[in-house]
């Protein structure tokens, strides 16, 4: 029995302290709740010479309010509940209204607002009205006038139309649903019956801009005008799941309803006709309820829908958003296309599914694993620098070691006083291919680790930017730092800003900055850009030998086993400088990206001069390198390093073959030219 007694005791006590410390816990949560925010007032003013005033306080996290009105300096404040309306009279003069938001923990949050109140008529009544520039459907309006205490602002955008109340110079924004023309009528009130009116009307243009690639579905000028076809519907919307991979605020809905055509699908038409000489793969954004869907990316004509040609990618996730991409390589450059057309879950009839997409971009199809922005190897950028820090310097680099042997690098002093935000940057001529790449690394040295090295990125105006902070892990070695740059909003940025040791003030320690280039993770580490299994490019020849052929590879094995292959007859008694050359497009030989040029070779002989020779179009700069061959009667690969060729639009691609002596009839075949690091 006493075993029973001790045993209910016990269970009693365990109930106690356990509600005791649920107590405790809920007082905690109490004590650490975030104090009051966001507090705010509305007015309004009876205009009948009363001085009666209604004031609406709100705040987020709020309990209460204490309000002192401020027309009685020996008045101890009043204390109301939330959504309490309030009244008071006051008679006429300028007043400061002091309210104190209360939270549950018993912080506070205060606001004041100065109140003229008055029975005149206002008096020189001053509305500004303005249309954003990227959205023309939201307005911002503000109103000023001698003695108004209130102003009610009327949209002009529906029926019965209640105002909204808005101090003398305070700012309210409106956005208009649809394009239209709307009257704005503003009030000015005092606190007698007299109002002073002023009204003009708004444009809300419909969006008629063409649609253009990239889409990002951002701008509310462009029409997004759709065209659906087997019962799909697509329009642009608000982005429903503003997360991973894509944060954007705007993206394209499509709704394949119950009973819809299994081809289902919805087209937008491009201003121009798409240009698939460079750019080949297209990657686009996507949002599934089902995986295993097949997307299909189509483009056709805007004539003829017989010409067209289409891929397909199949989805692997629910529920999230991920990025597909379509290689357009095999496109027919001799056709025109100029409409865009998206299917999902194609092959299978409607079931009510809704699916979205952003981001439809036509990138480089064999895209670089890195793209050079400045070495400082060069003529040096011209630095702009900010928060009182020394100018940057472009220096000899004073540890040319681990991971930067380069000559040259930049020098950042972070002057003693300086500003905790004290920096610089550099602009570069053409916008940064984020399209292409994602990341920039930086090649960093710094006396101590630990430190933010903050870099950010600017278009022309700095009005959209885009910042990444990291960490530093070494002092006084360099490390390599990478930013993930993939959530940047769109934009064509110019300015490289880059701070050290950000949120500290200076204290003259030294920094050095180098190597910044554009990184993809998943990008190529080689580029071949003519294999001679296509159209053959046309062939100059030079120093008395024969034409340069295509021809069947004469020995597929090896370093070669391609079906076809460049031949080269050295002809009798031709110059000991003869050769031939082909010219590529403008870009083609990217050597911000790749600094080496390979090339499959086949000689009779080997021991001999195979020279290798780049040209821009007029020839007015070369660059040239020699090899020799180590093997006879086989293919050898032979990596020409082109990273000290003076910059330039190289386009002609020249090859010599036993170079410094002359033709005797000897055959050479070569091959597979890619660029690579």
């Amino acid at each position: 029995m006493n075993s029973l007694k001790n045993i209910l005791t016990l269970l009693i006590l365990l109930t106690f302290f356990a509600a005791c410390e649920k107590e405790k816990d809920n007082l905690d949560k109490v004590s650490n709740a975030p104090g009051p925010s966001n507090v705010s007032a509305t007015f309004d003013i009876e205009q009948d010479n009363s001085g009666l005033v209604t004031i609406m306080p709100t705040a987020d996290g709020v309990t209460g309010f204490l309000i002192m009105f401020g027309d009685d300096p020996l008045a101890v404040p009043e204390e109301y509940a939330v959504n309490e309306t309030i009244t008071h009279i006051y008679e006429e003069g300028t007043y400061t209204v002091e309210i104190t938001a209360i939270g549950i923990s018993g912080k506070t949050a205060d606001y004041e607002q100065e109140l003229n109140v008055t029975f005149k008529a206002p008096e020189n009544l001053v509305v500004t009205i303005a249309q954003d520039a990227a959205n023309p459907k939201i307005v911002n309006v503000s109103a000023t006038a001698d003695y108004a205490t209130i102003m009610d602002i009327y949209f002009g955008d529906v029926a019965n139309e209640e105002p909204v109340h808005a101090l003398p110079g305070e700012e309210v924004t409106h956005t208009y649903d649809e394009p239209g023309n709307y009257e704005i009528k503003v009030e000015a009130k005092s606190g007698g019956e007299a109002t002073t009116i002023y009204t003009e009307t708004v444009i809300v243009p419909e969006a008629s801009d063409p649609v253009n690639l990239p889409i990002d579905f951002e701008s509310f000028t462009v029409n997004y005008g759709f065209e659906n076809f087997g019962s799909a519907v697509s329009t642009v919307i608000d982005n429903p799941d503003a997360s991973g991979i894509n944060t954007s605020n705007r993206v394209a809905q499509f709704v394949k309803p119950s009973g819809s055509e299994t081809w289902a699908g919805s087209l937008l038409i491009m201003e121009n006709p798409i240009d698939f000489t460079t750019n080949k793969l297209f990657k686009l954004k996507v949002w599934s309820p089902k995986a295993g869907a097949i997307v299909k990316l189509k483009v056709e004509n805007i004539d003829n829908g017989e010409i067209a040609y289409e891929v397909d990618a199949t989805t692997t996730v629910t529920n999230q958003w991920e990025e597909l991409s379509y290689d357009f390589s095999g496109i027919d450059l001799t056709n025109e296309y100029q409409k865009v057309v998206f299917f999902f879950d194609f092959g299978n009839p409607g079931d009510d599914a809704t699916y979205y997409f952003d981001d439809v971009k036509l990138v480089l199809a064999n895209v670089p694993s890195i793209s050079k922005i400045e070495d400082f190897e060069g003529e040096a950028p011209e630095f702009t620098v900010f928060g009182n820090i020394a100018e940057i310097e472009v220096v000899t680099n004073p540890d040319q070691s681990g991971a930067n042997t380069t000559a040259n690098t930049a020098k950042m002093i972070k002057s003693s006083g300086s500003e905790t935000w004290a920096g610089a940057y550099f602009e570069v001529d053409n916008p940064l291919d984020l399209d292409n790449f994602s990341k920039i690394k930086v090649s960093t040295w710094s006396p101590n680790s630990g430190i933010i090295i903050k870099l950010k990125l600017e278009n022309s105006d700095a009005s959209i930017t885009h910042e990444v902070d990291i960490t530093n892990t070494t002092a006084n070695a360099w490390e390599d730092l990478v930013y993930d740059f993939s959530g940047a909003p769109v934009a064509d940025y110019i300015r490289i800003v880059i701070f050290f040791d950000f949120d500290n003030p200076g204290d003259d320690s030294e920094y050095y900055f180098d190597e910044i280039e554009l990184v993809n993770e998943g990008g190529a580490s080689s580029f071949t850009f003519e294999d001679f299994e296509g159209e053959a490019p046309a062939f100059t020849v030079f120093g008395n030998i024969a034409d340069i052929e295509v021809v069947t590879n004469p020995d597929q094995s090896g370093a070669n086993t391609t079906a076809n292959a460049a031949k080269m007859t050295k002809t009798s008694g031709s110059e000991t400088w003869a050769g031939g050359y082909f010219e590529v497009d403008p870009g083609v030989l990217d050597l911000d990206s790749y600094s080496k040029i390979k090339v499959s070779t086949w000689s009779p002989n080997s021991g001999i001069i195979i020279k290798l020779k780049l040209e821009n179009s007029d020839a007015s700069i070369t660059h040239e390198v020699d090899i020799i061959n180590s093997t006879a009667n086989a293919w050898e690969d032979l990596v020409y390093d082109f990273s000290d060729a003076p910059a330039a639009d190289y386009i002609r691609v020249v090859i010599f073959f036993d170079f410094d002596n002359p033709g005797d009839d000897s055959v050479y075949y070569f091959d597979e030219y890619a660029l690579t690091n």
